[in-house]
């Protein structure tokens, strides 16, 4: 290494050779999830970790007057129910892993009471060489949700990419003109800028977006997210219930079973890598600028953004989200997004988006695609449910 000692493993052709013996193979000792069923409270924490205050997920009495008729989970919400979806990755020990993206179709809403079982396994490794840490291994799982019902509620796959924190503390180009700026600071005008957005973020609920209203070129409402603080990623976990995050004999139980995941803080007391979401120093050390968002918290917001438009009447169907940097503390993200086509199949009315998100200096921080179906005036539904 360039002026540093080695702290942490690297990627090894060996340790890759075991891990593809895994591919396909059913995961069955995984932890359990935050979340098995959708209730009240499972529902609004979620739904209160990305900032959304959707009254479809969050109010019972106006959820009651919907087609639906009681509470309806947020699509994101399958990221409480299985773990190694949400980044909870296998093999090559001491190597990081940050989440990148998703991609799921969604075939049925999640409605309060329902309870849910996951199958997941290893889909994939495919090799990169990234200027955030040269050579990177991006890990993709493969999940299926399935009900109470044992319908099929949603899959797809999800990736994170494993890179050698050495290597991206000390090589890595990514963030140069980052590490070399002046920190964030905002002024009153900045920040009155961004409340005004949060002030006219508009909730379609109740109000039917039509497909026969909706044309090529459209352009969904700017939507932020930000100032990002340490306290908001903390908000997230609430919801959403961490991959390491333990206390007291529950993080010793899990210290005494994955050793590795014990890395030692300030005061010598070996802690959790997922640390880098709070704690500067760890995020510095795996090569990022400082604590930074989390991957499946991004990868809701761009949800977020879909579900506002599209109301109670819309369907997400499916949607495609690549992460293309970290949002460390102090950025501020805006999200925007354009119709690119409709169209009518196997008797559904959907629409073609795309969406992208850039911090407050321009720099792509999200891309998106979706597939979201709306009610037409002549059938006023939907295919789901």
């Amino acid at each position: 290494m360039v002026n540093s000692v080695q702290r942490f493993s690297v990627i090894t052709d060996e340790s890759l050779a075991q891990l593809r013996k895994l591919i396909n193979v059913p995961i069955e000792d995984s932890l359990e999830p935050w979340c098995y069923e959708a209730t009240r409270d499972n529902i609004r924490h979620w739904a209160h970790g990305l900032g959304d205050d959707n009254p479809l997920w969050c109010d019972p009495q106006y959820a009651a007057t919907t087609r639906y008729g009681r509470l309806v989970a947020p699509p994101s919400f399958i990221f409480p129910l299985n773990r190694t979806f949400s980044g909870y990755v296998a093999g090559l020990a001491g190597v990081h892993a940050m989440f990148a993206g998703i991609d799921v179709t969604w075939h049925k809403p999640m409605l309060l009471g329902d309870q849910f079982t996951t199958r997941v396994w290893l889909k994939d490794l495919v090799e990169h060489q990234t200027r955030f840490a040269g050579r990177a291994i991006q890990q993709i799982y493969r999940c299926e949700f399935y009900n109470q019902n044992r319908e099929k509620v949603a899959e797809g796959d999800s990736w994170c990419f494993r890179t050698e924190r050495d290597t991206a503390r000390e090589r890595g180009t990514k963030y140069t003109a980052v590490r070399n700026k002046a920190p964030v600071h905002y002024t009153r005008e900045e920040l009155a800028r961004i409340f005004a957005l949060y002030e006219a973020e508009e909730i379609r609920g109740a109000t039917p977006r039509y497909i026969e209203d909706v044309q090529p070129g459209d352009k969904l409402p700017t939507m932020v997210k930000g100032p990002m603080t340490v306290t908001g990623f903390i908000a997230f976990a609430q919801g959403w219930g961490g991959l390491y995050i333990r206390a007291n004999k529950l993080a010793y139980q899990q210290l005494r079973k994955h050793p590795g995941v014990g890395i030692p803080n300030r005061f010598g007391i070996p802690d959790v890598p997922e640390r880098v979401h709070w704690e500067d120093d760890m995020a510095v050390m795996v090569g990022t600028p400082a604590a930074y968002d989390y991957g499946p918290e991004r990868c809701s917001w761009m949800t977020h953004h879909l579900t506002n438009w599209m109301g109670d009447d819309g369907f997400l169907r499916h949607i495609h989200v690549e992460i293309r940097r970290h949002n460390p503390v102090g950025d501020t993200i805006y999200i925007n997004g354009e119709v690119k086509r409709v169209f009518e199949e196997n008797g559904a009315h959907r629409a073609e988006l795309e969406q992208s998100a850039v911090q407050q200096d321009g720099e792509l921080s999200v891309r998106a695609s979706a597939l979201v179906e709306l009610p037409s005036r002549k059938s006023r539904r939907v295919s789901s449910p």
